[in-house]
C-alpha cells in the first residue's frame, strides 16, 4: 500500500505562486509514477501533471502548460507542483496520485484515473481576484 499526504494549499490571489507537496511512504518512491489531478464542484476530476518513475516523461494537461511544473525528490520520498501565474480557474483541491502497477506512462495513459490506483486525500488551492 501507498500512502499519499498532500500539503501547501492556501488562499492566493490571482498571478501569485503556490508549490503544493505530496509525502509517500509504503512503496519505493523511485518506482511509483505520481502525478497530480484536481477537482473543482461541479466538474470531474482533472489532470494536471504527471511525471514517470524514472523522470523520464513528463506530462501536462493543456491548461496548466507553461504555468506549473512537477518535481520530485527521490530522497525525500515527496513529489511537487509548483504552480506560477494562478488563475481563477485554478481553483479546487489538488490530489496527489501514484502507480505502480506496470502500466506504460504515455500521455494519453497518464490523464486517466484507471491508471493511477493510489491517492490522497487533496488540499485546497483557492485563487482569487
Amino acid at each position: 500500500q501507498v500512502q499519499l499526504v498532500e500539503s501547501g494549499g492556501g488562499l492566493v490571489q490571482a498571478g501569485d505562486s503556490l508549490r503544493l507537496s505530496c509525502a509517500a511512504s509504503g512503496r519505493t518512491f523511485s518506482l511509483l509514477h505520481m502525478g497530480w489531478f484536481r477537482e473543482a464542484p461541479g466538474k470531474e476530476r482533472e489532470f494536471v501533471a504527471a511525471q514517470t518513475r524514472g523522470g523520464t516523461g513528463t506530462f501536462y494537461g493543456d491548461s496548466v502548460k507553461g504555468r506549473f511544473t512537477i518535481s520530485r525528490d527521490n530522497d525525500k520520498n515527496t513529489l511537487y507542483l509548483h504552480m506560477n501565474s494562478l488563475k481563477l480557474e485554478d481553483t479546487g483541491v489538488y490530489l496527489c496520485a501514484a502507480a505502480d502497477r506496470g502500466f506504460s506512462a504515455s500521455a494519453r495513459s497518464v490523464m486517466s484515473r484507471t491508471f493511477w490506483n493510489y491517492w490522497g486525500q487533496g488540499t485546497q488551492v483557492t485563487a482569487s481576484s
